[in-house]
């Protein structure tokens, strides 16, 4: 059986009848003092908030002593300052003397829990008819969705055509070929075959040759 414990900004490993060297306690020689537990290890290992409300490590102050002095030296290179001093830290020895943890009682979350339990045990018939049922929901599902379909009338037309109806007109326009030649009044074909250079083109007429002039005579008559 341990606990480990926190005083002074460190945390310690203790015993009962152990003795330890912690810093300071605002405390005379001879008193008792509680500490802090972080942890408490037994038969069972205690870490959460409230069993270690339960659990009280107390420990007696033997004395008060200093540690160890130590040397501190300061420099400024090409200076020429130089300090030395030193530093004894303020100690006190105690001693362990009980560690004791009271039995936990059942919390209410445990007994909420063990009624949880009871009652999940009654409701589970209740679940499996629950369970039926979800099961059977699709099926049902699927048929509604099918009887609905049916009663549905046929699929609408179109956009485009339903626009062209309302405005008199065939759903399909002519080609722009065709139309340019109804336009015209003439046919198709008549119109390709007609034009400079075709098959069935009229020959061109031709100016009448005019008459050559006299010639005048060296004489000047």
């Amino acid at each position: 059986m341990y606990a480990i414990v926190r005083t002074g900004g460190k945390q310690y490993r203790v015993e009962r009848g152990q003795r330890l060297l912690i810093e300071r306690l605002a405390a005379n020689a001879g008193a008792e003092v509680s500490l802090e537990t972080l942890l408490y290890r037994s038969d069972e290992a205690v870490l959460d908030k409230a069993g270690l409300q339960q659990v009280k490590v107390t420990a007696k102050v033997i004395e008060h002593v200093r540690g160890e002095k130590l040397r501190v030296f300061k420099f400024k290179p090409k200076r020429g300052y130089k300090r030395r001093t030193g530093h004894r830290q303020e100690l006190t020895r105690i001693e362990v003397t009980e560690i004791a943890a009271q039995k936990r009682k059942p919390t209410r979350a445990r007994e909420d829990a063990a009624a949880t339990g009871a009652a999940e045990a009654g409701a589970a018939p209740a679940k499996d008819a629950v369970a039926k049922a979800t099961a059977r929901a699709p099926a049902r599902a699927g048929t509604k969705a099918k009887q609905r379909q049916a009663g549905k009338p046929a699929a609408k037309p179109a956009r485009a055509a339903k626009g062209a109806e309302r405005r008199g007109k065939p759903a399909a326009k002519p080609a722009r070929a065709a139309k340019g030649d109804a336009g015209a009044g003439k046919p198709a074909a008549k119109r390709a075959g007609t034009g400079k250079g075709a098959a069935g083109a009229s020959p061109a007429r031709k100016k009448p040759a005019r008459a050559p002039k006299p010639k005048k005579d060296s004489d000047g008559s």
